[in-house]
């Protein structure tokens, strides 16, 4: 499909993160996977219809979500903050924002991932005999990004 001249197009490499409850800006990254939904689907076959089967859709999935990028000495210190601050007092329900922008710093899209938790933040391996640059990872665990919640009333 063709673009039109005033598409804007969300650069998988310009996308920021923040955390509320307490604002929290933790910066550009450079990688996130994770950014998936799968439902389970059941299948129904009765005994009297001959071949025919019926589908439902039943519960959804969510991976957990991995952020990557450099340690840098803009955006890693905001991280190391935000751990330290809620290391024992993890808000649930807080709610993580990745917001993707295009190559002027516009946003495009974002996802919001609900009940957000910290799975695990860890840095590369530091070794003085190479050259590489240094990793950090985050983790989370969420309850989803698409407004599909059911509320009983």
């Amino acid at each position: 499909m063709p673009l039109s001249d005033s598409s804007k197009i969300g650069l998988a490499n310009r996308f920021t993160v923040t955390v509320e409850p307490g604002k929290w800006d933790l910066g550009s990254w450079a990688d996130a996977e994770g950014l998936n939904v799968t439902w389970e689907v059941p299948e129904y076959q009765a005994g009297d219809s001959g071949n025919a089967k019926y589908f439902a859709p039943a519960n959804t999935k969510y991976s957990p979500v991995k952020l990557t990028r450099a340690v840098t000495l803009e955006d890693s210190p905001k991280v190391k903050g935000f751990l330290g601050a809620n290391s024992f007092n993890h808000d649930v329900g807080a709610e993580v924002t990745i917001k993707l922008h295009d190559s002027f710093g516009k946003p495009v899209l974002d996802w919001t991932l609900r009940n957000a938790l910290v799975r695990g933040w860890s840095v590369t391996k530091f070794a003085a005999s190479g050259s590489a640059v240094s990793i950090e990872t985050l983790e989370w665990h969420h309850n989803g990004f698409i407004d599909d919640e059911m509320m009983l009333t």
